[in-house]
């Protein structure tokens, strides 16, 4: 989602508009224009934001089409890294509140980047504090939020580690005073920021014999940042524990907890979970942006089949519509997508979750307290009190939840719900597993999703390549009995005469850049099987067909695997095809 960046800009200069931008670049008449303005004021988002956001014209076109109205240069800056010394002679703070960075000197010149270049307050304060002509070029929001990340870079050398002395490990007291020592207060500070700088979604805080590790889980992947010494770990974990309301003396036992903090602009909930291992105390905490907005289906990956049915299947009034996939395949933001359609002020949506993820104006959620009692099973049972419409329990764990989620979507209600399996398929024989009746499954799933993440191609360092006829013969082996070019042809990609004659075909992977941390991926999005709950798959569902039946009867009914998604993405330049050979093939 991007951030709402308002191009005020545009309305300082008399007779430049955003409005005539748009008609200059996408040639795009008064009356498109207007019903821009009126789909941007329903989605509550400035007009800049929606026309990029739905790809009416990119980012980088209209910044730069605003450069050359308004006189300046553009500056891409993306991939690019920039020298310390120089980013420094502008002070973080900032060029973090007027959106300015330096990054090219040149003797006396210095090159900066600005999202305003008509702040001239602000260019002359620089030109006074460094004492060189400042050449200001314009640049993008996504391109700027990129430099500044670089401030925050190097996060051994930002903590700047001061030895603290080793603590008595089972003095709450002490552990207390570590906790509350500015050095300890900065470490666990600076790994909470800069994880939220490089987009993480997870942090590993491991102890060792000789130190404590820490590692970022980044677009699926974990990383090591940095190794701290031995002798901060009792004082982190206290820190840590303090934060998410947890007993700091409590070594012995795991323990959960949750707690927020803002950020530029923004909160951010992590959850925090402990347990004792042979040196000391791992700690994970999933790190989730609260302010962030449901993703649309196309958003998140879907292709237009399997977009187009899951739209008709969460438009009848009942029935269960079921995600499924491994942990961290996405399936909860796939059900808050699902949910984000179906959020009008005409129903009653209530969920219940473990935890609740993201907070949702308009929906009333619960988290479950098993020491309480709140369970799944329990809840779902005070929520059919409660005259709901649309029902989304976060997991289907055992018999006594499916039976009541399968009751719930037989008398009227709408239930969205996960379960833990490889694929689509394999879901109905899960069911019956847990002793659901095969008429009851039958009767009530309308569809089943099944999903991996893959990461997506880093777009600053994208390159061709050809995959030879050997390949693509291995691919093919793999795909099953339909043609990959055949695949391409039905999902609309054009393929290159070449393509079709020579049996090679082109792919794309990333070279590796700053911009990616030379991994050659950054971000990603989603694979999906959909399979749709016919007369014929219900006739198996009673028959007790194993789930190899189940996937042969769909796929030559027209169901595109995940694998086959993945290959599409593969030849759109998304993601690559060592990616969908490693989610899908583990």
């Amino acid at each position: 989602t991007l951030h709402t960046i308002n191009l005020c800009l545009l309305y300082m200069i008399p007779k430049i508009t955003l409005q005539q931008i748009l008609t200059e670049t996408s040639k795009a008449d008064k009356k498109t224009i207007a019903s821009y303005l009126e789909k941007a004021k329903k989605a509550n988002q400035p007009l800049e934001e929606y026309v990029i956001e739905q790809k009416i014209i990119s980012e980088k076109k209209l910044y730069h089409a605003a450069a050359d109205v308004l006189g300046f240069s553009f500056v891409p800056l993306s991939g690019e890294k920039i020298n310390k010394k120089i980013l420094n002679l502008i002070p973080e703070p900032l060029a973090e509140t007027h959106k300015m960075v330096a990054f090219t000197k040149d003797g006396n010149s210095l090159k900066v980047a600005a999202l305003d270049p008509t702040d001239i307050q602000t260019i002359e304060f620089i030109k006074r504090k460094t004492k060189l002509d400042v050449d200001v070029s314009m640049t993008t929001p996504t391109a700027m939020r990129g430099a500044l990340r670089q401030y925050h870079d190097d996060l051994q050398q930002e903590i700047k580690i001061q030895m603290l002395t080793t603590e008595e490990k089972n003095d709450p007291n002490t552990l207390k005073k570590a906790a509350e020592e500015l050095p300890v207060i900065n470490i666990v500070n600076s790994i909470l920021e800069h994880a939220i700088y490089e987009n993480a979604s997870d942090i590993h805080i491991e102890p060792t014999d000789t130190g404590v590790v820490v590692r970022y889980r980044i677009d699926g992947i974990l990383h090591q940042v940095m190794e701290l010494p031995k002798s901060v770990e009792n004082g982190m974990a206290a820190r840590i524990k303090i934060l998410a309301h947890l007993k700091i003396d409590e070594h012995m036992l795991p323990q959960d907890g949750r707690f927020k903090i803002a950020f530029s602009d923004d909160t951010y909930a992590f959850r925090v979970s402990l347990i004792p291992v042979y040196n000391g105390e791992k700690i994970v905490m999933r790190l989730l942006h609260e302010g962030a907005k449901p993703l649309s289906l196309g958003e998140l990956g879907l292709l237009p089949q399997a977009k187009a049915l899951l739209e008709s299947s969460i438009k009848k009034p009942h029935g269960m519509v079921l995600v499924t996939g491994p942990t961290g395949s996405g399936k909860t933001t796939t059900l808050y997508s699902i949910l984000g359609i179906l959020n009008t002020p005409d129903v009653n949506i209530c969920t219940i979750e473990d935890p609740i993820e993201y907070h949702v104006s308009g929906i009333n959620q619960s988290q479950i307290n098993p020491k309480a009692g709140f369970t799944f099973a329990s809840g779902l049972r005070a929520f059919l009190r409660q005259d709901p419409d649309i029902i989304m329990v976060g997991e289907i764990r055992d018999h006594e939840t499916a039976e009541i989620a399968i009751h719930s979507a037989m008398t009227g209600h709408l239930v969205l719900s996960t379960l833990h399996t490889n694929d689509a398929a394999t879901t109905l024989p899960r069911l019956i597993d847990m002793q659901i009746p095969t008429f009851l499954i039958a009767f009530t799933t309308n569809v089943i999703i099944g999903q991996r993440l893959v990461r997506k191609i880093c777009t600053e360092c994208k390159k061709e390549y050809t995959l030879d006829k050997k390949e693509l013969e291995q691919l093919q082996k793999l795909n099953g009995e339909q043609n990959i070019t055949t695949l391409f042809e039905q999902q609309k990609i054009n393929l290159s005469t070449k393509e079709k004659k020579l049996g090679t075909i082109t792919f794309y992977r990333g070279q590796g850049c700053s911009r990616c941390n030379e991994s050659g991926y950054k971000g990603r999005i989603g694979i999906y099987e959909v399979l749709d709950i016919d007369e014929h798959i219900e006739e198996l569902i009673s028959q007790r067909a194993d789930a190899k039946q189940i996937n042969t009867y769909a796929i030559k009914n027209g169901m595109i695997t995940m694998f086959q998604d993945g290959l599409v993405k593969a030849k759109q330049g998304i993601t690559t095809i060592e990616e969908v050979l490693r989610t899908t093939r583990e």
